[in-house]
């Protein structure tokens, strides 16, 4: 009898996916949504923490940088070959910075979108309000500043003993002084004088002095005459009046048969090499120049708010009674329509040379008013100093100036001045700085024609009240030893 089948359920269909009621699947689906959503979050705030990371340490490097004196990246790009042989590693690191910068700025506005405002950020906007609240009362510089690379400008005109003062700061060891190097531009460049051409030349002259200041001493070949030569020249005006410029290792062997009009004085050297100059000039700790062509002070704004300077303005006055006495002499081809109206006693000098004498001293005058108005960008930044006051009291003056400088006057510097200025009696040359200093500033009125002293004081008069020059009532009063021409106004030193 056959047995009956007892029937069984179907097997369990093997479908790919489960038939879930609706609300299972939304779940399900939100689920994963929000796992992405958190991931990319997750991903966003680990590629920030990173990059923040990152621009610390290129912060950290970048400060370690500014502290060289001057690197190769900031030679103006005179020399691209030797800028990129030498600073390769240096143009990466801006590029990268540059690159983090601009990754970090779109993660920045993207979290804002997100809500997500870095705390850090804040307390950096806080950071920012107070130094500039600080800024708007900056004071000068303190000790803990020392250490800061300074870029000293004495500031004068011809026969204002600047020679003499460049001195003390050419006789510090890390100090880089240049003497006068904008004769050259003024030597290959001509202006007219007076209107847009005067202020040509003072742009002409502050570009100049801004990339000799960041040690491109390179931007001088382009002025001296005959051109250098693979950056060797041997026209380098008053070269030998520059320590820096005769020191190991930029004095180079002697070269026979190569003249340098302006060698070096201690020592022959050869031909200057323009490439170990900069150099030297970045090793050294400070920087220093006189220059006598540089007139309006206010030109040197853009000089005093470059973030790679830290500029310190000296500007030197002598009696222009004292410079026309001086210039004379030194001069004398220049100033032959003075002496022949001296010779001649004519009632009255040509009206052309007081007025050239006239726009000189108000030069001088308008540049000082300014310094001493203390305008923002010159807070902390301007000293003005009498010559007369540096030949009676060398080594305090010395010391003032080197105190507004922020740098630490050395024993060696000390020693210079009360060898040169206790001589028993002054060089012969014109431009010496051996002086018997506290009976030499006043030689000058024991010579001098009272009608020549006459005509100073009328066109300088405003400039001569200012400085603290008294005026001579007559012959008598200007060659009477004991009637001082000199108000005590001690050093002008703005703070």
């Amino acid at each position: 009898m056959p047995r009956s089948r007892v029937p069984t359920a179907p097997p369990f269909p093997m479908e790919k996916g489960l038939a879930l009621p609706q609300d299972c699947r939304d779940f399900l689906h939100s689920l994963r949504m929000r796992s992405k959503y958190a991931l990319f979050l997750a991903f966003v705030v680990v590629v920030f923490v990173f990059i923040e990371k990152e621009n610390k340490i290129i912060s950290r490097v970048s400060d370690k940088l500014k502290q060289i004196p001057q690197s190769l990246a900031d030679a103006n790009s005179t020399d691209p070959a030797l800028v990129l042989a030498e600073n390769a590693s240096l143009l990466s690191l801006s590029e990268l910075d540059s690159a983090f910068t601009q990754l970090q700025s779109r993660l920045r506005n993207f979290s804002l979108q997100l809500g997500l405002q870095p705390a850090e950020e804040e307390a950096k906007g806080g950071e920012e309000e107070a130094a500039a609240e600080e800024e708007q009362g900056e004071q000068p510089p303190g000790p803990a500043e020392a250490r800061r690379r300074r870029h000293v400008l004495l500031m004068a005109t011809t026969r204002t003993g600047s020679s003499f003062v460049g001195e003390f700061f050419n006789q510090q060891g890390n100090i880089f002084y240049l003497f006068e190097p904008l004769w050259h531009i003024e030597r290959t460049v001509s202006f007219e004088p007076g209107g847009a051409s005067a202020a040509g030349s003072a742009l002409v002259y502050r570009d100049v002095l801004q990339q000799l200041f960041l040690c491109d001493l390179y931007v001088l070949e382009h002025f001296i005459s005959p051109l250098p030569e693979d950056h060797l020249t041997h026209g380098m005006f008053r070269r030998g009046s520059s320590r820096s410029l005769c020191e190991d290792p930029v004095c180079t062997p002697f070269v026979k048969k190569v003249f340098e009009k302006y060698h070096c004085k201690n020592r022959r050297c050869g031909p200057l090499n323009v490439t170990l100059a900069a150099e030297a000039c970045r090793r050294k700790e400070h920087m220093a120049l006189k220059a006598v062509r540089i007139r309006q002070l206010e030109f040197l704004q853009p000089l005093a708010e470059d973030p790679r300077l830290d500029l310190r303005v000296i500007q030197l006055v002598r009696d222009p009674r004292a410079v026309l006495a001086s210039r004379m002499v030194a001069f004398a081809g220049k100033y032959e329509t003075w002496k022949k109206w001296l010779a001649e006693g004519q009632d009255r000098l040509r009206e052309e040379e007081v007025q050239r004498l006239r726009g000189n001293c108000e030069s001088i005058r308008v540049s000082a008013e300014l310094g001493l108005r203390q305008p923002a960008w010159l807070r902390g930044r301007y000293m003005l100093v009498r010559y007369e006051d540096v030949a009676r009291r060398p080594l305090q003056k010395a010391r003032d100036m080197y105190r507004f400088a922020g740098i630490p006057l050395t024993p060696q510097v000390e020693d210079w001045i009360q060898k040169n200025t206790q001589a028993p009696r002054d060089s012969s040359g014109i431009y010496s700085t051996q002086k018997n200093s506290s009976e030499q500033f006043e030689k000058w009125r024991f010579s001098m024609p009272f009608k020549l002293a006459q005509v100073v004081q009328d066109a300088c008069g405003p400039a001569m009240r200012l400085f603290g020059y008294k005026l001579a009532r007559d012959a008598a009063s200007l060659t009477n030893r004991s009637v001082s021409l000199l108000e005590e106004r001690g050093t002008f030193w703005v703070t």
